[in-house]
C-alpha cells in the first residue's frame, strides 16, 4: 500500500497538489447538507430518527414517478469507476435495465467497475496515471485522502451545502449521518453511499431453534452458552457458531466493549486496550470452544460461514443486515422451512447489552474537477440514481424491467436469474436512496427485520473514529490489527497462548502505529470540536 501512495504522488504533484492538504480545522466550516425527507410514500413500519429504517409490507402499485419532468441529465456521457460484488452484468446492447436507465437519465452512464478485492490497486493506479473517469468511487482506505481530494477532485460544498441540496431532492433525502464522512480536506468531497447504522446482527436459524425448543433471548452470558450448547451437535457436526472473531464481537458488545475507538474528552481508546472487558470476553470465548460450540475449522476458514448458516452446520452467524434477506432469497428457494431471525447482545451479567453502530456511509463517489455545468449535470443524474423507495427509479435500479427480470406477485416485484444478473449494475456504488426494509415475496421478514433494529437503536454505541481520518489507520491499521486477531486472540481462544502474549501485541502496536493513529483522530476530532 505505501508503494500504491508513493505511486500517486506525481498525480497528485501535477495537479496543484504543491504541499500541504487544508488544516483539519477547516473541517469545523463546512456546512453539511440540510435533511429533506421524502414524504411522497407512507411506510407501512415507520423509520426513526434514532436510525431505524422504514418498513414496507409491499411497493406501490402506481410508484411514483421520480423524474416527472423528464430525463434531468441530459449532454456528454458519464463515465463512474466504482467496486462491485457481483458478476460484471450484460454490457448496455444486451441489458434492458441499463438502456432503460440511461433513457431516465438523459445521458448513457459508462461503468468502469472492478471486482472489489482489485479495486483499490486500480483505483490507486488510475490516480496515478491522472486519466481519471467523470466520478470514482474512494473507499475509505485510501491512502492520502486530504491531498488527493483537494488536488483532483471537486470539493461540492458550493453546490450542496445547507439550502443548495434542495436542488437535488433525492441526495437532500440522505441522512444527515451519512454526508458526514464527505467532510475533509476542508470541503465537502463526495456523495454517500447509505447504509443502516443498526450494522450487523447475530442472526440465528430459527427454524432450528423452534424445532429444538429453544428460546433465542439469552438474558445473559451464562444463558447464551447454554443455549450454545444446547443447538449443537458436534458429534454431528453441528455448531452454534462458525466465526470466532464475529462471536468475540459480541460478546464484547455484551460486556460494553469499544466499537473499535471510544472517546471521552477528545482522548480515545482502542478496543483491545480494555484489557479487562477484553480478558472477560475472551475467557468466555473459551468456555464456547471447550464446550465444542464453534466450529473447529471456523479459526482457519475463510469465506464459508454464510454456507455453513445456510445449509445448517452452524445455527448462528454474525452478519451484515443487508444478509437478511439474502439468506431468505437463497435458501428458501431449495428448503422452505429455512427461517432466520436475529438477536441483540444481552449484558455479560444480565440487564442490557450493546449494539455496535455500523457505518453510514460505505464509501463516497468524488467527481473529478470540472466545469460548473458539467458537475450541475452529474449530480443531477446521481440525484435519480438515490430516487428512494415507491418511486419508479427505485424499482428498476433494484428489481429491472417488468417482463423481462421480474414479475409482479400483487404490486410486488418477484425477480428471476436474468433480473438478477442484469440488475448487477452497481449502482448502489455510486450513490443510492437510504436504506428500507422490504422483501418482496413475505411480509413477517419486513415485521422481524423493523422489531430487531427498534431493539438494536435503543442500545446502539457508535465508533468516535467514524468520519475522522488517520493515514497510519488507512495504511496499516487493518492489517495490524488483522495480525493481531489471528495471532495471540485466537491463540488464547483456542488455550494455545496466554494472556502475556496479547499484552505484548497490544504494546508493539502502540509502539509501531497506535500512538500515531491515536494522535491522528485525536487531532482530528479536535479540529472539529473546538
Amino acid at each position: 500500500m505505501a508503494g500504491i501512495a508513493a505511486a500517486a504522488a506525481p498525480a497528485l504533484a501535477a495537479c496543484g497538489d504543491g504541499g500541504a492538504a487544508p488544516s483539519v480545522a477547516e473541517n469545523a466550516d463546512v456546512r453539511l447538507p440540510d435533511y429533506v425527507p421524502y414524504q411522497r410514500v407512507r411506510p407501512d413500519l415507520p423509520g426513526t430518527e434514532a436510525g431505524v429504517l422504514s418498513g414496507y409490507y409491499h411497493y406501490p402499485e402506481h410508484p411514483v414517478p421520480a423524474a416527472p419532468d423528464g430525463p434531468p441529465a441530459k449532454g456528454p456521457s458519464i463515465n463512474v469507476m466504482t467496486l462491485t460484488y457481483s458478476a460484471v452484468p450484460p454490457p448496455v446492447s444486451k441489458n434492458p435495465m441499463w438502456q432503460r436507465l440511461n433513457k431516465e437519465l438523459g445521458t448513457s452512464l459508462e461503468f468502469e467497475d472492478t471486482p472489489v478485492g482489485d479495486y483499490p490497486v486500480k483505483f490507486a493506479l488510475t490516480v496515478a496515471g491522472g486519466d481519471l473517469p467523470d466520478a470514482m468511487l474512494v473507499l475509505p482506505t485510501a491512502p492520502r485522502q486530504p491531498a488527493m481530494l483537494n488536488a483532483l477532485f471537486e470539493d461540492l460544498s458550493p453546490y450542496l451545502s445547507g439550502s443548495g441540496v434542495r436542488t437535488y431532492p433525492f441526495l437532500a433525502n440522505l441522512p444527515t449521518s451519512s454526508w458526514s464522512p464527505m467532510v475533509i480536506a476542508g470541503g465537502l468531497y463526495g456523495l454517500p453511499m447509505p447504509r443502516a447504522n443498526s450494522g450487523s446482527a447475530m442472526f440465528y436459524r430459527s427454524d432450528i431453534f423452534r424445532k429444538k425448543g429453544l428460546d433465542p433471548a439469552p438474558k445473559s452470558f451464562k444463558e447464551y452458552l447454554k443455549l450454545c450448547k444446547d443447538v449443537a451437535d458436534p458429534k454431528n457436526a453441528k455448531y452454534a457458531n462458525g466465526d470466532p472473531t464475529v462471536t468475540l464481537y459480541f460478546l464484547l458488545e455484551m460486556l460494553g466493549g469499544a466499537n473499535t475507538w471510544t472517546q471521552e474528552g477528545g482522548r480515545f481508546t482502542w478496543w483491545l486496550e480494555q484489557a479487562d472487558i477484553l480478558r472477560e470476553a475472551l475467557d468466555g470465548m473459551r468456555q464456547l470452544v471447550k464446550a465444542h460450540t464453534i466450529h473447529p475449522d471456523g479459526f482457519t476458514t475463510i469465506g464459508k460461514f454464510k454456507d455453513w448458516f445456510g445449509n445448517g452446520h452452524i445455527a448462528m452467524n454474525y452478519d451484515g443486515l443487508s444478509a437478511w434477506n439474502q439468506y431468505l432469497s437463497q435458501y428458501r428457494a431449495t428448503d422452505p422451512r429455512f427461517d432466520v431471525d436475529a438477536m441483540v447482545a444481552p449484558g455479560f451479567g444480565g440487564g442490557k447489552g450493546t449494539h455496535w453502530a455500523g457505518h453510514t456511509s460505505f464509501a463516497m463517489l468524488s467527481l473529478k474537477k470540472a466545469p460548473r455545468e458539467r458537475i450541475e449535470q452529474q449530480l443531477r443524474a446521481f440525484n435519480l440514481l438515490a430516487a428512494p423507495f415507491g418511486t419508479d427509479n427505485y424499482l428498476l435500479r433494484k428489481y429491472g424491467v417488468q417482463g423481462h427480470d421480474f414479475a409482479l406477485k400483487r404490486s410486488d416485484p418477484i425477480q428471476n436469474p436474468i433480473g438478477v444478473t442484469d440488475t448487477g449494475l452497481p449502482t448502489g456504488f455510486v450513490t443510492d436512496a437510504p436504506q428500507s426494509i422490504y422483501y418482496p415475496q413475505a411480509t413477517e421478514p419486513v415485521r422481524r427485520q423493523h422489531a430487531f433494529q427498534q431493539r438494536a437503536v435503543d442500545i446502539l454505541v457508535t465508533d468516535p473514529s467514524y468520519g475522522l481520518y488517520s493515514e497510519t489507520n488507512t495504511t496499516a491499521g487493518t492489517t495490524i490489527q488483522q495480525n493481531i486477531i489471528e495471532g495471540p486472540l485466537k491463540g488464547y481462544m483456542r488455550g494455545t497462548s496466554d494472556w502475556n502474549a496479547i499484552e505484548d501485541a497490544v504494546k508493539g502496536w502502540r509502539k509501531d502505529v497506535g500512538d500515531k493513529m491515536r494522535a491522528e483522530f485525536e487531532h482530528a476530532w479536535e479540529g472539529l470540536h473546538t
